[in-house]
């Protein structure tokens, strides 16, 4: 059993790599040679599928699928064991058997009509990809099953096992009852709905299961609502795998990670310190710079912030920068990704704002120099204020030829953003073909560096495709939640209290940010652009609000998210990579003033809204 989710993983890590470079092919032939083929475009997307398809398999197998662990990690070992059994049992079985049934369904349609692409050119038996769906749930129930097992291995108290499931069915029979007796007059389903999900997520569950669960017991229930509303849900996952646009996650994602094991970050932490090295507050303006840099080419938080705390943390310690500002300069650079493109979640935006993602790019490059400005004034000011916090260092070595490695370290990283960004900004090419192009020259930079090995591409497929699967399943379980939400009443709901009750645009804006900002306390990024977006859409269309200046200020509001105490992600991955360097507390009080630059920086766009279309 074990070895199914294995070799999923292993297709997929493959079949990553193989995607990059026939979107590459793809670009060279019709953009050198005007040759295009709508059969490879179709099996590309095909490639895609199966990358986040088999990898969710391979991700519950690793424990990749995030969890909300502001209590998980202080749980015993039982405790944490019956929240697996729990989770595998009650979230994760029945979403997927439902997702097989009704997949299957599905795909025998599709066959028994011998379904083939509408476009001339295109690829036949349809069948076969919509098949790969349900095997691939298939998969997943199979691993649940030995999740199952081995969390009830785990378990030495079975007697705190038996009295949990009894609590969890009581609860739910005592739901159903009060709805069967119409006592949701007084609860409204909505709201027990939210509550549930809250519980669970705080409960450290993982986040991929607990919305597409949750909308399933729901939805099982109700007669208001009824399992029929989610028989849709294969098709809308079908129209997930079919979406070309999000075709770029992975593609970046596998970008970032080959030029973060290549040792790209080093080689320019390193670098920029000993460039701005002398100038007092040099270093921490080096890492914001590198930050920045990281983020145009890699886009991935938990790289840069790791990767920065390794290198540069210690660099700034030696040299007695204070800790406070060594961390928060770190944790608050380390962010930049969500921001400044190639930013993921600029793509989930994008889709889920039914947005040009190439607009929401250009949109953002200006709030992104904005933040580092700021970043960057705080720390001359604060350095120049106070000697001891940043003091410059002292070196023998000629700035001459300090300067040289510079530049040899950072133009390659600058020509390859140049090329993958610019290519986006004037039209010639989609993000998905940018990112595969950005594939190629971030494994020619690794073989520039020496730096290039099977254990490189291995791992930079591996995560690839754990990132992935983690990113499209909670897109799925946000699907399934999402319809049944909007059935219960809460999408009208949400509409009719800004439009009606509030009825100002404004308002609605500040609730919007303020709401969204509290959320990334709590919960990653991710769930929030998939759940909490969809329902602001319709609410900004109909106060006739620029959407691009909308997602581009809910962008800058999930940035914060990640440094916001105690529970920001960025937070915990400079915490785990510091060690005993610094203290948890140190990190708190050192983002603080970055929080508040980024508040800052929110406010600006906020009354200027101008500001995101300078670049054009």
């Amino acid at each position: 059993m074990e070895s199914i989710s294995k070799y999923s993983g292993v297709t997929a890590s493959i079949l990553v790599l193989l995607l990059a470079l026939m979107v590459a092919y793809d670009v060279m032939m019709r953009y050198l040679f005007s040759q295009g083929s709508i059969a490879l475009q179709e099996i590309e997307w095909h490639l895609f599928d199966m990358v986040f398809l088999f990898g969710i398999t391979y991700a519950l197998k690793t424990d990749q699928h995030v969890r909300v662990d502001i209590f998980y990690e202080h749980f015993s070992v039982d405790t944490k064991a019956i929240v697996q059994f729990v989770s595998m049992g009650l979230l994760v079985l029945p979403l997927s058997l439902f997702m097989i049934i009704h997949g299957f369904e599905m795909t025998s349609q599709s066959y028994l009509q011998n379904e083939v692409s509408c476009d001339p050119g295109g690829l036949s038996h349809r069948w076969i990809i919509k098949g790969v769906l349900v095997l691939a749930f298939v998969f997943v129930v199979i691993q649940a099953i030995q999740e199952m097992l081995k969390a009830y291995q785990k378990i030495k108290n079975k007697k705190r096992l038996k009295q949990t499931i009894v609590a969890i069915l009581l609860l739910g029979s005592a739901i159903y009852i009060a709805w069967f007796y119409a006592l949701s007059y007084w609860i409204d389903p909505i709201i027990l709905m939210l509550l549930m999900t809250l519980l669970l997520l705080m409960g450290g569950f993982q986040v991929a299961f607990i919305f597409g669960s949750v909308a399933l017991f729901f939805a099982s229930i109700s007669d208001e609502v009824g399992l029929h509303t989610l028989e849709m849900l294969p098709y809308r996952t079908y129209g997930i795998m079919g979406n070309v646009t999000l075709l770029a996650v992975p593609l970046f994602i596998l970008m970032g990670l080959v030029l973060e094991k290549s040792g790209m970050a080093e080689g320019l932490l390193v670098s920029m310190g000993k460039l701005f090295g002398r100038v007092r507050g040099g270093l921490a303006i080096s890492v914001v710079l590198v930050g920045a840099i990281l983020a145009a080419s890699t886009g991935i938080v938990g790289a840069s912030v790791v990767m920065m705390s390794l290198i540069a943390l210690p660099l700034m310690l030696q040299y007695n920068y204070s800790p406070l500002l060594a961390s928060g300069s770190i944790a608050a650079s380390g962010t930049l990704g969500q921001i400044i493109p190639p930013s993921i979640i600029l793509i989930i935006l994008g889709d889920q704002m039914h947005l040009s993602v190439g607009d929401l790019f250009m949109a953002a490059v200006t709030p992104g120099i904005l933040l580092i400005v700021l970043y960057i004034i705080y720390i001359f000011i604060l350095s120049y204020m106070y000697k001891d916090v940043a003091p410059a260092i002292i070196t023998s070595d000629s700035y001459s030829v300090v300067v040289k490695e510079a530049i040899k370290e950072i133009t390659p990283p600058l020509l390859l953003i140049s090329i993958v960004l610019g290519s986006i900004f004037m039209g010639v090419a989609s993000p998905s073909e940018s990112a595969s192009v950005g594939v190629l020259g971030a494994i020619l930079l690794a073989l520039y560096k020496g730096k290039f090995s099977f254990e490189l591409l291995r791992y930079a497929t591996t995560e690839t495709v754990k990132l992935t699967a983690m990113i499209f399943m909670i897109l799925i379980g946000a699907t399934a939640f999402s319809l049944v939400f909007n059935q219960l009443g809460g999408g009208d709901m949400a509409l009719e209290f800004f439009t009606e009750d509030i009825g100002d645009a404004s308002t609605f804006i500040a609730i919007a940010m303020a709401v969204i900002f509290v959320l990334g306390f709590f919960i990653d990024f991710i769930e929030i652009a998939f759940v909490i977006v969809p329902i602001l859409v319709p609410i900004v269309a109909s106060f006739g609000i620029d959407p691009l200046w909308f997602g581009i200020l809910i962008a800058i509001n999930l940035q914060t998210s990640f440094l916001t105490p105690p529970f920001g992600f960025a937070l915990f991955y400079l915490k785990g990579a510091a060690g005993d360097k610094i203290g948890t507390l140190s990190i708190y009080k050192g983002v603080i003033p970055f929080i508040l630059l980024q508040l800052v920086a929110l406010t600006i766009v906020i009354f200027y809204p101008q500001i995101i279309y300078w670049i054009e």
